[in-house]
């Protein structure tokens, strides 16, 4: 290895774009008490998903200012 030189430096890598499969929302259940993800529905419009326990339906609605918030309570 005489005469030959490795560069060991680099850049950090870039974080990754949030994929829709790792974008979720908290929500806590009052109906039964449980927390649950919900997931962007196929269409992107909206977060869909049901109480685990009672199968209540939820749906939340992407509006075009979104929101900094990632946990509710559904009533």
């Amino acid at each position: 290895m005489n005469g030959n030189q490795i560069d060991l430096s680099s850049e950090a890598p870039k974080p990754p774009e949030q994929s829709a499969k790792g974008r979720f929302l908290g929500i806590q259940f009052d109906c039964c008490g449980v927390y649950a993800r919900v997931y962007p529905n196929r269409a992107g419009d909206a977060y869909e998903g049901r109480c685990p326990r009672c199968l209540k339906p939820i749906r939340l609605a992407i509006g075009p200012g979104g929101s900094d918030s990632r946990f509710f309570t559904a009533s």
